[in-house]
């Protein structure tokens, strides 16, 4: 029989009491966590416009007096729920859905999902992102459509198709998914998601890169014409997007743009540049356009907000 070398010995008990401290701070974290029900938050910011809801395609659908506007709007609300119930399937804590279409009011209340918080109606300083925060951890775009510069896209335009002829932000050719991203991009929460029709999803992929999840719903033959797989298809293809984007939150990372952040809308009507050149924090860079620089994201975007709401459309 040999004897252990009492330095082996010594060694190997450090091993242990340092194996049997680790394992006691493990069942203590594991205890704390129970006791105070503390679990891993997921919350969801989606923003709901109507021109990429599937179906849709010019202002009959869109508008409060179309033939199928109610029709249209119970149809949005329900590819928000699609979103909805799929972002809390897989793991969601908290949903914020904003109504991000005309006049804020078209998602129907009693119709959405329950779970989920609803804000409405304009105006409101972040547009089509506002009550997004730090708090979140995901953004997704659900119906949305490609900006002006996209020739053939269903309803393409802006902020206002009245209004706004052009908008550029941070020195490039802006859609309402880039105007949304860098919203959300600024509180530090990517967008993971965008649904619409497939010159809008190709445009929002090309701008936010190319990990963004796309659903497209219909293809855009036109301005006020599509081609379009039913409501049905539409909120599964929704769902299954959604589920698939949030598995992979980690290859997401927030839009961002420098400081300060130049915009520049160029309008339809030259009045509205004359007389917002009026003011001296405003520059009128040509007839119809001028310019403006915020010192962040969230002021540029308050800036849109306001023209977009005030400017004239005659």
């Amino acid at each position: 029989m040999s004897f252990m070398n009492p330095h082996l010995i010594f060694g190997r008990t450090k091993i242990w009491r340092r194996s049997l401290v680790w394992l006691f701070m493990l069942s203590l974290t594991t205890v704390s966590s129970s006791v105070t029900g503390e679990t891993p938050q997921l919350r969801v910011y989606i923003s709901v416009d109507m021109e990429g809801v599937a179906g849709v395609v010019n202002e009959a659908q869109l508008a409060p007096g179309g033939f199928e506007y109610e029709k249209f709007r119970r149809l949005m609300t329900a590819e928000a729920n699609a979103c909805i119930e799929a972002a809390f399937a897989a793991g969601a804590t908290k949903v914020t859905v904003s109504d991000s279409h005309g006049n804020g009011l078209s998602l129907v209340p009693d119709e959405l999902n329950p779970k989920a918080r609803l804000i409405r109606s304009w105006p409101r300083p972040l547009m089509m992102m506002q009550g997004i925060d730090e708090g979140y951890d995901a953004a997704i775009l659900i119906g949305y459509h490609a900006s002006i510069g996209v020739p053939g896209a269903v309803r393409a335009h802006t902020m206002s198709s009245k209004r706004f002829f052009d908008v550029k932000f941070a020195g490039k050719h802006a859609s309402e998914a880039l105007l949304s991203a860098a919203t959300a991009g600024h509180f530090g929460v990517p967008v993971v998601m965008v649904t619409g029709d497939d010159l809008a999803v190709a445009e929002a992929k090309k701008d936010l890169g190319a990990k963004t999840e796309g659903v497209v719903v219909k293809r855009a033959i036109g301005y006020h014409s599509a081609e379009s797989i039913s409501p049905q298809a539409a909120r599964a293809l929704i769902a299954a997007g959604t589920r698939s984007a949030l598995q992979r939150l980690k290859e997401f990372k927030p839009y961002s743009v420098s400081k300060p952040v130049k915009v520049e809308i160029a309008f339809k009507q030259m009045l509205n540049a004359e007389i917002l050149a009026y003011l001296p924090i405003v520059e009128r860079v040509d007839g119809a356009t001028v310019s403006f620089s915020g010192k962040d994201v969230p002021e540029a975007i308050r800036f849109i907000s306001f023209v977009s709401q005030y400017s004239n459309a005659d």
